[in-house]
């Protein structure tokens, strides 16, 4: 399996960024997925840059509701007709996070929701024998403390995330799994992925939601230590973390997991 990332925060190629997430997955058997689409045309453009060519992907993924995830759709659509768009059926909703001049609007273009490529998931979709999408995560391991500025379908409250949903790949005796934000905390999806696959995902790429914690430096600390000792704890299992982690946060998980974690910047490419 070969992924590359065509939209992340940093960049180490000077491709260009922006704020979002988009992963270009080429399986060993031919299949070409696009998890998340970043906020705009962008992916597009530096798919093109990489040689990898939008109109071929095979199945495409939002994994929340967020504009950074699914802003590209409208591009998507527009390169390409064949593929099959899966989203979780709450992820038109509204979506709203809180900033200094008030609430803003973050949500994706509900119009596309009828479209005929974009399919609409519950909380468990088998795309294929060896492709599954999950939503519905519970537990309280380790939540970003960053969700307390988010809020939706309503602006008086806040986000569940039941609109958050989470791929599995497995492959050659490997299992992938991707988790756009991991906003319902990236070990509670860690449990729910050993539940479904009866044992620990081999590799995780993730977003954490680590950045705008609110917690004062001492307490951040203190949170990412915690995070990391429940993740060193699965010991056959390597990370590769990217876009709301954060940079910073980065570096001190990469203090305590050493080389069992990594950073996938913008234009870098993972064979698993």
């Amino acid at each position: 399996m070969r992924i590359t990332s065509i939209i992340e925060n940093t960049s180490v190629n000077e491709l260009p960024v922006e704020h979002g997430l988009s992963l270009y997955i080429q399986r060993n058997n031919g299949q070409k997925i696009l998890f998340d689409m970043g906020q705009s045309h962008l992916f597009a453009d530096n798919a093109e840059l990489l040689g990898l060519s939008i109109s071929d992907v095979d199945i495409a993924i939002i994994s929340h509701g967020h504009y950074d995830h699914g802003g590209g759709l409208k591009t998507f659509l527009d390169l390409n007709q064949k593929a099959k768009v899966y989203v979780h059926e709450k992820a038109f909703q509204p979506h709203y996070s809180l900033r200094e001049t008030g609430l803003r609007e973050i949500g994706i273009e509900s119009t596309f929701k009828g479209h005929e490529q974009v399919i609409l998931c519950g909380d468990h979709t088998t795309i294929c024998s060896d492709m599954t999408l999950f939503a519905n995560v519970e537990g309280n391991c380790c939540n970003p403390e960053g969700n307390r500025l988010l809020f939706g379908p309503s602006k008086t409250e806040h986000d569940d995330f039941c609109h958050e949903q989470n791929l599995i790949i497995q492959e050659e005796g490997k299992s992938v799994l991707f988790a756009g934000c991991a906003h319902r905390g990236i070990i509670n999806i860690l449990q729910k992925t050993e539940e479904i696959l009866g044992h620990a995902p081999t590799h995780v790429l993730a977003g954490m939601h680590l950045v705008k914690s609110g917690l004062k430096e001492q307490e951040e600390n203190t949170f990412i230590q915690e995070l990391c000792s429940h993740l060193q704890s699965y010991t056959e299992t390597m990370f590769f973390t990217m876009h709301c982690t954060g940079t910073d946060q980065y570096h001190k998980m990469k203090a305590f997991l050493g080389e069992q974690i990594s950073y996938l910047s913008c234009g870098e490419e993972l064979i698993i």
